[in-house]
């Protein structure tokens, strides 16, 4: 007498799958990891943008009003004087020095020059306009670089530059995180930056992002 095996199976008792459990544990760990160190570079970013963003503006501030730091009470733009003389009038050295000495005072500098820090500022503050800040103010920080000239050793009258550094000085640092923060967005947390981007006239033109 023949015995036929049944054609299908029992549906009996099956112990679970650990391997397949912790394989799934393993994956949501390193993701909710990765997703959380995201998060924390997007809010360093965001900081550095806001910080930067207050030292273009402290800077426009303290020229308009003269608070007395950098610049003196009473000598403010509101006041008569030229955010520019000062600076450009005291070069001492570089390739630059007649072309920044004729600069100096001059009512389109002025002008340029402080709409440029406030409008850098702002960008930043807000978080919108991150590329145009960025060109711009790497286009400041680099003519503040020549004039100030820091592979010099000494100024054209001999005296000591005082330089610490003959290329990366502060004007380069900015430079770079400026276009840092353009690159990776910054100003989509703790800004405007979604909502900027947003708007119909920055989607046709990327460049304003």
């Amino acid at each position: 007498m023949a015995v036929h095996q049944p054609t299908h199976r029992g549906s009996g008792f099956h112990l679970p799958s650990f391997r397949r459990n912790r394989a799934g544990s393993a994956s949501g760990a390193a993701g909710s990891v990765e997703a959380g160190a995201s998060t924390a570079r997007a809010y360093v970013f965001a900081s550095a943008r806001v910080l930067m963003g207050f030292v273009f503006l402290w800077a426009f501030l303290d020229k308009t009003f003269g608070f007395g730091y950098a610049t003196a009470s009473g000598k403010g733009w509101i006041d008569g004087g030229s955010p520019t003389e000062g600076f450009l009038g005291h070069v001492a050295v570089g390739p630059m020095v007649s072309t920044f000495h004729a600069w100096a005072g001059a009512a389109w500098a002025d002008w340029l020059f402080m709409l440029g820090l406030s409008g850098i500022g702002l960008a930043l503050t807000a978080g919108v306009a991150l590329r145009l800040a960025a060109l711009a103010g790497t286009v400041m920080m680099a003519l503040m670089w020549v004039a100030e000239w820091p592979p010099a050793k000494h100024l054209s009258d001999g005296s000591a530059s005082m330089s610490t550094n003959p290329f990366a000085d502060y004007h380069v640092v900015y430079a770079v995180v400026l276009v840092a923060l353009a690159v990776v967005s910054a100003g989509d947390v703790l800004g405007l930056g979604r909502v900027w981007a947003r708007l119909p006239i920055v989607r046709d033109h990327g460049w304003l992002r």
